[in-house]
């Protein structure tokens, strides 16, 4: 996503700045571009970078593993940051949430989602590709949508895997790729399971909504599963043409499915 957003705002031509995050950022990401390089704890220098660049408008993007305390070792300005989130700051939403609430109110900068600047990977609802999900495939998708909400409304993950209306596996700390390579050695005899990803239950959704892209098409490939379903409209799908193309040449579905008040889908048309 970081490089899409790249390639975003040198089409449009819009000024950008990258911050890149010590032992986080692949470098390959910053190759070439204007970019900062600062400690994930240093919030003082980081601020302080932003602001002689004279940016304005903030966009979450990329993976950052949570480190412990010791590890982060947060300056004064972080540890403020922290102090003042208190609860709110146990999962993943909840740090993000604080930390958006911190740059708007207390630091003046405005945060926007990344489908602002790339509308077209947000995800659309319907089938993406040739292959659709059979009745017992919208059935685990049902039962995917409530785990993956009731897991989210404690912001722990945003992910589960069922199989036959077994749930084989839900998302935490070890992200998507690790729990769909788990599933591997859990999957039973029969028709495979599918990944469902839903936007958790109140979520700030400038920051870390569910992704999926060409990766986790084959990851999902390998673990024996049989198709991906994301929440339309909460969900980002990168490169969704590709993502398409990959998952007709693997032979598995991936669909956008409507979510009402319930948890429940809608009929895929929105």
């Amino acid at each position: 996503m970081p490089v899409r957003l790249i390639q975003s705002c040198r089409a449009s031509g819009r000024q950008f700045l990258v911050a890149a995050f010590e032992d986080q950022t692949d470098p390959e990401t910053v190759d070439g571009v204007p970019h900062v390089w600062v400690r994930l704890g240093a919030a003082g220098t980081l601020l302080d970078r932003l602001r002689e660049a004279g940016v304005e408008d903030l966009v979450f993007a990329g993976h950052i593993r949570r480190p412990s305390l010791t590890a982060l070792s947060p300056d004064a300005r972080a540890v403020a940051l922290l102090a003042r989130a208190g609860a709110r700051a146990l999962g993943d939403d909840g740090i993000l949430s604080a930390i958006i609430q911190e740059l708007e109110e207390r630091e003046g900068f405005r945060v926007i989602g990344p489908e602002a600047l790339l509308p077209d990977d947000l995800a659309p609802p319907g089938v993406y590709g040739a292959v659709e999900p059979d009745a017992a495939a919208l059935g685990d998708i049902e039962r995917g949508i409530a785990a993956a909400r009731g897991i989210g409304a404690l912001d722990i993950g945003q992910a589960a895997v069922v199989q036959q209306g077994l749930v084989l596996a839900v998302e935490a700390i070890e992200g998507t790729d690790a729990m769909l390579a788990r599933c591997a050695g859990l999957r039973r005899e029969g028709p495979g399971g599918v990944l469902v990803k839903m936007k958790k239950p109140g979520q700030e959704a400038r920051a870390d909504l569910p992704t999926i892209g060409v990766g986790t098409v084959d990851a999902a490939a390998a673990a024996g599963l049989r198709g991906i379903a994301v929440e339309a409209h909460g969900a980002l799908v990168i490169d969704r043409p590709a993502v398409a193309r990959t998952a007709d040449a693997e032979g598995i579905f991936v669909i956008g499915v409507s979510v009402g008040v319930t948890g429940g889908s809608g009929d895929g048309e929105g």
